[in-house]
């Protein structure tokens, strides 16, 4: 088999899965806190044939860690981050890493995430309010106010950048190695009043789309173009009846 037809079957493959990815950015370019998916792809070298052969690995994804744009809501609940941080929330196998930061309280007073789950202080503990006490004050280091009273803080939390980020949910990811608490906020800190958005260029993500779905097709006309020369060539050096 001609070695033109596996490597424009891998690009095929590749891309296949570039453009799932892309979809999936464009399907949440307006959920807050969401994170991209990216993809990395790698050459694979085949020494079957007489002269070495590149193929294009499958892909491999991983979460972008851009931050989005941040937008003014006047909510009290409603905190963003300035910096590369991020929150953390209590998920079904441990501490859930998030940059949305919607959260609401409910009739017992636990703060928690706009899919309901608990969010947690700097120990990893779940924040519990006053609800009787009205609004809170939520300071730059995360310490939350009610009146005169601290009724506990927002935890927030660096990931090292050689963790492995898994995606939970629309906005969570999970870490490798557990996030460490923030404890330097001069370059880091929360807003109240405020949530970020996705990390999705909706332009660059259609740009994208649009080379991909291109690149795609040119690997289809070359996979005709073998398989037609692979078949004049069988009809060529055939048996003659």
């Amino acid at each position: 088999m001609q070695s033109s037809l596996y490597v424009a079957l891998s690009a095929q493959v590749a891309m296949e899965k570039r453009l799932n990815t892309i979809a999936n950015n464009v399907a949440n370019m307006n959920t807050g806190g969401f994170r991209a998916d990216e993809v990395k792809f790698e050459e694979i070298l085949s020494l079957a044939a007489k002269e070495n052969v590149s193929f294009a690995s499958s892909g491999q994804n991983f979460v972008s860690r851009r931050t989005g744009p941040i937008v003014k809501t006047d909510n009290p609940l409603d905190v963003a981050i300035q910096g590369e941080a991020w929150f953390a929330f209590n998920g079904p196998n441990g501490a859930v890493y998030t940059r949305d930061g919607r959260f609401k309280m409910n009739e017992n007073g636990d703060l928690l995430t706009v899919e309901g789950y608990q969010v947690l202080d700097a120990g990893g503990a779940p924040i519990a309010l006053d609800p009787m006490a009205g609004s809170p004050t939520v300071g730059r280091d995360g310490t939350i106010m009610q009146g005169a009273n601290q009724v506990g803080a927002i935890g927030i939390f660096n990931l090292r950048n050689d963790s492995r980020l898994s995606r939970f949910g629309n906005s969570g990811v999970m870490s490798s190695i557990p996030g460490e608490v923030v404890q330097d906020f001069n370059s880091t800190g929360v807003q109240q009043g405020y949530s970020e958005g996705s990390n999705v260029n909706p332009v660059l993500e259609m740009t994208k789309m649009i080379a991909v779905q291109r690149n795609f097709d040119s690997a289809a006309t070359t996979i005709q173009e073998s398989e037609s020369t692979l078949m004049d060539a069988i009809r060529t050096l055939g048996p003659s009846s």
